[in-house]
């Protein structure tokens, strides 16, 4: 059995696909950004008069990314400290990924889920960091 999930709270994916798919007793993210619901604003992007990004703090798209995970989260009926996978997707590996682990590291302490970490080209929307995740559900 599948359940689709929808959070209230976390930003509207920007396809057609559910925030997380539920399996049994495992919660499966689709991939989360920092982009806040309604609107689409993006914490720590400053961008030009041409729509173009002039520049952008990875610490604070990392802090609103797990924020939306936790909304993601609870509203399918799980927590934090239930995460057991997750998968990193940084536009900019040389750049972001020591402030990245750092924050990481503040956030997931003592939790110590397995973790992938990936630079790729882009990103869907205009942002540095997206997160995939697999949580369990008790």
């Amino acid at each position: 059995m599948s359940d689709k999930i929808f959070s209230p709270r976390a930003p509207e994916p920007v396809g057609p696909y559910p925030h997380a798919r539920r399996v049994g007793n495992l919660l499966f993210l689709s991939g989360v950004g920092p982009r806040k619901r309604g609107g689409g604003v993006i914490p720590g992007v400053t961008f030009g008069e041409n729509g173009e990004i002039v520049s952008y703090d990875i610490e604070a798209q990392c802090l609103s990314v797990f924020e939306n995970i936790k909304y993601i989260l609870e509203d399918a009926g799980s927590h934090w400290e239930n995460i057991v996978d997750v998968t990193v997707f940084l536009t900019n590996m040389k750049r972001d990924f020591h402030v990245f682990n750092r924050v990481y590291g503040e956030h997931f302490a003592g939790i110590s889920p397995a973790r992938t970490t990936v630079e790729v080209g882009a990103l869907p929307t205009p942002i540095a960091v997206e997160l995939k995740v697999i949580a369990k559900i008790d």
